[in-house]
């Protein structure tokens, strides 16, 4: 019996000190910064990751904690809405509406995954889908060859790929 509390123990200790950091910072940024409700997130998304521990092979858990937490977030939003307003501000700038919580948080997930590229890829990635502009186009601006181009628009999607995966988000 003490061996088990033990290991449990020590599975909770080491999903905190592995995974609580980079958790915190994305809940908190999905919450505009709340601090502590992005605690609260990550303390929950952490007991049900050792909750399951038994049933999440080794390398499904960082997406896995990130999916969770992703939930987590949008399950509080929308117990928040169902809510009603006991009081508004002086502002309603502060008011999101129903329809931009996904697109915020996709727009966190993106932002954070082309975060984690290369300053290459990154460019190349920015330049093509965000910027409009084809390979050649980017290759005369950078002063690169076409090839070199297309290949790291290549590669900085794979890698822009398993970055979201990282973070839970699955090919539809």
């Amino acid at each position: 019996m003490g061996s088990t509390r033990l290991r449990d123990e020590q599975l909770a200790r080491a999903l905190y000190a592995e995974h609580a950091g980079s958790l915190l910072a994305f809940v908190q940024r999905l919450l505009d910064g709340d601090r502590a409700a992005a605690e609260d997130i990550v303390q929950e998304t952490l007991l049900r990751a050792w909750r399951n521990a038994d049933r999440l092979p080794p390398e499904a858990i960082r997406p896995w904690l990130f999916t969770t937490a992703r939930r987590l977030v949008i399950d509080a939003y929308r117990a928040r809405r169902a809510r009603p307003v006991e009081t508004l501000g002086d502002s309603l700038d502060s008011v999101v509406a129903a329809d931009d919580i996904d697109s915020r948080l996709d727009a966190v997930l993106l932002t954070e995954a082309l975060g984690a590229l290369s300053p290459a890829h990154r460019a190349v990635l920015i330049d093509c889908f965000y910027r409009g502009r084809t390979a050649r186009e980017v290759a005369a601006e950078r002063g690169l060859p076409a090839g070199t181009v297309r290949s790291r628009l290549h590669y900085a999607l794979r890698a822009l790929g398993l970055a979201l995966a990282e973070r839970g988000v699955s090919k539809p």
